[in-house]
């Protein structure tokens, strides 16, 4: 561990405490896109966990100490997500804590790989797990995200493994994925 969390960077000082509480957590986002080969600006960095504990304002009390800014913002019964909470510290790239709410997102960190971003270890979602979260997600940002991920990786390989993960998530995941899957290989377009 390091000497002071206070000389970490933000999202060190976030990883670190998600360690310290035992949260399962993984880089999501443009810089998990980013380690795997599709680069996309972006001003904030994304953590996906699905511990509800992250949305007590207690688990956050060091970082609020150190001067950290902490904004926790609750999903209601219908939003998607459990809520999120933003981090923000000054002259540093906010750190957006996703609070997942499905057991499939459960399942994703539990296959995330270890990684290291901006000088910070910690594990970043596979490709076809973010994949699955743009799919659930469905917004305009997303589809081009899909795209290029796509682009970057084995195609046959990625919607083997998302396909086989989909009937987890909603309908309208599948009906967006059916409009984006790459053709099988050697199947005619005509």
């Amino acid at each position: 561990m390091h000497a002071s969390n206070d000389r970490l960077s933000l999202l060190g000082r976030v990883v670190a405490a998600l360690e310290n509480a035992a949260v399962p957590h993984a880089l999501i986002g443009a810089a998990a896109m980013a380690a795997h080969g599709v680069s996309r600006a972006t001003v904030d960095l994304d953590v996906l966990v699905v511990a509800p504990a992250c949305l007590d304002p207690r688990l956050w009390s060091t970082l609020r100490a150190q001067g950290v800014g902490v904004d926790l913002r609750r999903g209601d019964d219908s939003d998607p997500l459990a809520g999120v909470v933003r981090f923000a510290a000054t002259g540093e790239r906010p750190v957006d804590l996703v609070v997942g709410k499905g057991s499939w997102q459960r399942y994703a960190l539990a296959r995330a790989e270890p990684g290291c971003f901006a000088g910070v270890d910690l594990p970043i979602l596979r490709a076809a797990d973010l994949i699955l979260l743009k799919l659930y997600a469905g917004g305009p940002q997303d589809l081009w995200d899909i795209t290029q991920l796509l682009a970057a990786g084995d195609h046959g390989a990625l919607a083997e493994e998302i396909e086989v993960r989909l009937p987890d998530l909603p309908s309208a995941a599948t009906a967006l994925w059916e409009s984006l899957r790459p053709p099988a290989p050697g199947a005619r377009l005509d």
